[in-house]
């Protein structure tokens, strides 16, 4: 059985907390998409610990993590995120690394650098982690693919002169930067083919054998539905497609066999970067959330920059679960909300005068305000609840709020950043 995990606003939903979980009763968790630019931080018996390029299931003895052929492999990052477990007491986890993933370079990183400097108040708020030159590189097929690690000597040295002949001119003419040396940039990719070479597998094998045995699997996205190239705010998107229906691409699998969607959606809105922000609260108000909020505040998992805040948008909620497809709900973080005396909900969007409840393309979402409805707070603590009944009122309500708002049932309601800290409805 294959179910898909992924988040239906910004990222920073939560997914990582959930994914834990739902790794529990997986044999096979598989990163699809997305590189090393966002993380997930899941709260074990082991301790915090921020996740990048691994798959959340990491933790578990029985279950094998694989990199799908979606993901943009950081291959030393990749390893120092293995020492850092190991290191920490974690058991060294089965991992398996697509032979059609594509590996992210050095100089991948450095022209994201170099690209946002030169952008400047227009850059796009990237975390320089090599994200959208790799895909470029990827979809202009100057990518190298780990596969390719294992070819003859000259076979990479030919395609190594290839990419630094254009490589070159763009890092002289345009970024006026050192030019990328070929003998060096070969000894890289030969110290990569050492590291990665005890985990390479054919994974979409691998998979189609797995769902002939009957295995679980559990795929697991990265940011949300509104980074999604096609369908969220472009251009200030990730590159990379968010959405379980890749999830069927990026691990190789047939896509009719995907059979749950479960999405994460926050019980209020946060974003990393630029962009278009509908609910976006500022000063004191978003100080104060942005305090309470996530586990040790708001701040992203890789770069440690602070997140916009925002108050719950339906409209945008309800797009996300769409396009992904959900079939349930996981809302996290609800206890963040308990010291509000009342909490305005985003239910529209005035566009021109008209409002609106379906979400627009950017273009019109630069001009839409939001449309609040205000619910009453429940003013307590809601940690350690575990049945659903025994919730405040208002907080139920609140909760049955957007699930009518979003049209997909709320499954589970995260009520703490522990993997216990959970509800089952």
């Amino acid at each position: 059985m294959v179910k898909a995990i992924v988040g239906a606003n910004w990222g920073d939903e939560g997914k990582g907390k959930i994914t834990d979980m739902l790794g529990q009763e997986s044999d096979i968790i598989v990163r699809f998409q997305g590189g090393s630019n966002a993380g997930h931080t899941i709260i074990n018996n082991y301790g915090k610990f921020a996740l990048h390029l691994l798959p959340s299931g990491v933790f578990y003895d029985h279950t094998t993590s694989v990199i799908g052929n979606g993901v943009a492999l950081n291959i030393p990052f990749l390893f120092k995120e293995i020492q850092g477990l190991v290191e920490r007491g974690v058991p060294k986890p089965r991992i398996l690394v697509s032979d059609r993933a594509q590996i992210l370079m050095p100089y991948h990183i450095l022209f994201d650098q170099y690209e946002e400097e030169r952008l400047g108040k227009a850059s796009f708020g990237s975390t320089k982690s090599g994200i959208a030159p790799f895909y470029s590189d990827k979809y202009a097929k100057i990518g190298f693919q780990v596969s390719e690690l294992f070819a003859d000597e000259q076979v990479i040295r030919e395609k190594i002169a290839r990419v630094c002949e254009q490589k070159n001119v763009i890092l002289e003419h345009l970024y006026h930067k050192p030019a990328i040396d070929e003998n060096e940039l070969y000894n890289t990719i030969m110290e990569y083919k050492e590291m990665v070479a005890p985990y390479v597998c054919d994974v979409a094998a691998y998979l189609h054998q797995a769902i002939k045995d009957g295995k679980n699997i559990l795929l697991e996205g990265q940011l949300g539905s509104l980074k999604d190239p096609d369908f969220g705010i472009y251009p200030m998107v990730t590159s990379s497609s968010t959405l379980a229906a890749y999830g069927a691409i990026g691990a190789g699998i047939p896509p009719y066999e995907i059979k749950e969607i479960v999405t994460v959606v926050k019980a209020y809105s946060s974003a990393v970067g630029a962009g278009e922000f509908v609910s976006e609260i500022f000063g004191e108000e978003a100080d104060e959330l942005r305090k309470r909020g996530g586990d040790g505040g708001e701040y992203g998992a890789t770069t440690g920059r602070p997140r916009r805040m925002g108050w719950f948008d339906a409209v945008a909620s309800r797009y996300g679960c769409r396009i992904q497809g959900a079939t349930a709900v996981a809302l996290t973080v609800l206890d963040v909300l308990g010291y509000l005396d009342e909490i305005p909900v985003c239910v529209g969007y005035e566009i021109d005068g008209k409002v609106t409840k379906d979400f627009p393309t950017t273009v019109q979402l630069a001009k839409a305000k939001p449309v609040y409805e205000v619910l009453p707070g429940w003013k307590e603590e809601i940690r350690g609840i575990t049945k659903y009944e025994d919730l405040p009122e208002n907080c139920r309500k609140y909760i049955e709020f957007i699930e009518k708002e979003l049209e997909v049932p709320v499954t589970m309601v995260s009520n703490g950043p522990g993997r216990e800290e959970i509800i089952h409805r």
